[in-house]
């Protein structure tokens, strides 16, 4: 029988089926922005990362389903602006959005743009890193979206949007190294409402300029997902809508992406749902059939030249390993494992993974605003992931622990919610907080403590501690987790002190859990 990929993905399902099939999405977590390429046999994407410090995800694949985090593009957030650092943190939602990545002269080029500071690049002759440091192309506001592309004749190009500039889309050539703009060349090649998504390829001798774009269909705006071609770079370009989307309820508007061909030659469009929920807009895969010379992405199951989303199907290729998503960090290693992020720039003399090896050691940092969470530096969170059922739990030594200060297991997005500990006059208590909404427990005696929350589908998540790392107990109301400044929701850890800069936490091992459906 059939497998009717949509009611599985509805029940949990995801990715790899361990039965060279798939369900989308690929990877159920926040993986914004994607693009991708091939080089060889080997597939790399990258994913924007906004406020989270390192920015500019990097990721690998052998069959186009199964993903794994090697690293990041960019490792000091500063490096953009001051505004993303621990003593600012003034840049939710904002920071590195959409970009490109492409492999040029031996190297891997990735350009984005943030909607503040301008236009920034790097290079790379290994995709995990180490990144060149990061070059700053143009000083500018209000662009975004943009792609590179090498022509033949080794001519560059960006393609980018202008959203404060009526949603005019640019096309500039680019200097020999990469590092300038040619402004004098730039033309506006294409105007709609919120388009975006920018991406420009050239197959079989034919320019193709890939973006999407806002449109009324009866009575309701969706974003639907539009390419342009021509045979010259600066058109005339014809026109052609490749995917429908429906919105929030049916598909979540699958839009951003990038267009990969196979070694075999198939093609495919790996993408995000846009309408982002608690876990955040997550990875999907689509086939692609190229239709009288236009690419059609998904099924056209009506037959009026137009895709639909598909929901799952035939893997591209067999014989990779399946995506992994439970973590286990006992950190012994000198460095964070790529699926770590800091809520901006962290504060770099208050943690460490060297000062007791084997522990990650947060110091407690005083708060910008000693009432306000996101104004807490040196948070450290992963991606939480829309599965059938999900467990975070942190081991914490507090025998360092100063009075004033807090510590413990968090969720934040929109909203904030943490299990923790906060010492007062000597005395450690544990305590609940939901944005506000502060719950007290018991006293603490000992100086180890096991914290954990656990959901599943609905985002709804619950929180337990233990002394001892065996019996759990329950503490806190449910939770929601959110979304919130283009984000998904982020777990992690964090540590800070309202009244002074005293105290710190070790965090001796960090694991996260993932079980989905049965396998059919």
């Amino acid at each position: 029988m059939e497998k009717d990929y949509h009611v599985l993905s509805k029940k949990g399902a995801w990715g790899d089926q361990g039965d060279g099939t798939y369900v989308n999405p690929i990877l159920p977590g926040d993986y914004s922005d994607p693009d991708a390429i091939r080089v060889g046999d080997d597939y790399y994407a990258i994913s924007s990362t906004l406020h989270c410090s390192p920015g500019m995800a990097v990721l690998h694949s052998k069959d186009l389903v199964n993903w794994s985090m090697i690293g990041h593009v960019v490792q000091d957030l500063t490096s953009i602006g001051p505004e993303y650092n621990y003593d600012r943190m003034n840049r939710y939602g904002r920071g590195v959005w959409a970009g490109a990545i492409r492999f040029h002269k031996d190297k891997y080029w990735v350009y984005f743009f943030t909607p503040d500071e301008g236009l920034f690049m790097s290079t790379a002759t290994d995709p995990a890193g180490p990144w060149e440091p990061l070059h700053r192309v143009w000083e500018v506001a209000g662009w975004d979206d943009c792609c590179p592309f090498w022509d033949d004749d080794g001519q560059g190009y960006l393609v980018a949007t202008h959203f404060a500039g009526n949603y005019n889309i640019h096309l500039i050539k680019l200097s020999e190294d990469g590092k300038e703009l040619l402004h004098d060349s730039a033309r506006i090649i294409h105007q709609y409402k919120g388009s975006e998504a920018n991406k420009l390829y050239k197959i079989n001798g034919t320019y193709y300029f890939f973006h999407s774009e806002v449109r009324a269909r009866e009575g309701v705006e969706a974003r639907d997902v539009m390419m342009l071609r021509s045979e010259h770079i600066y058109g005339p370009y014809e026109e052609k809508e490749i995917i429908h989307t429906h919105g929030k309820e049916i598909d979540r508007e699958p839009n951003q992406g990038g267009l990969v061909q196979t070694v075999s030659g198939d093609w495919y469009f790996i993408s995000h749902q846009g309408s982002g929920a608690h876990e955040g807009r997550p990875l999907h895969l689509l086939p692609v059939t190229w239709v009288d010379g236009w690419p059609i992405i998904g099924e056209d199951t009506d037959g009026d030249g137009v895709g639909e989303m598909v929901w799952g199907g035939r893997k591209p290729m067999n014989g990779h390993p399946a995506t992994v998503l439970s973590t286990s960090d006992d950190f012994d290693r000198d460095d964070l494992k790529p699926y770590w992020e800091w809520n901006h720039q962290p504060r770099a003399d208050k943690w460490s993974l060297t000062e007791r090896p084997g522990y990650l050691r947060l110091h407690a940092c005083q708060p910008i605003d000693k009432d306000n969470f996101f104004a807490v530096c040196n948070i450290l969170s992963q991606r939480t992931f829309r599965t059938v059922h999900n467990e975070a739990t942190a081991k914490l030594e507090m025998g360092g622990m100063a009075d004033g200060q807090e510590a413990g297991l968090c969720h934040f997005a929109k909203t904030y919610c943490t299990i923790g500990v906060q010492q007062l006059n000597g005395i450690r208590i544990l305590k609940f907080n939901n944005s506000g909404t502060v719950i007290w427990g018991p006293k603490l005696t000992g100086t180890d403590l096991w914290l954990r929350s656990i959901w599943n589908m609905d985002g709804i998540s619950r929180f337990e501690y233990s002394v001892d790392g065996m019996q759990f107990d329950s503490f806190g109301d449910a939770y929601q987790l959110s979304w919130g400044h283009y984000r998904g929701d982020r777990v992690g850890v964090y540590s800070f002190n309202g009244e002074s800069e005293q105290g710190y936490i070790d965090v001796d091992q960090f694991g996260y859990e993932v079980r989905g459906v049965d396998k059919e």
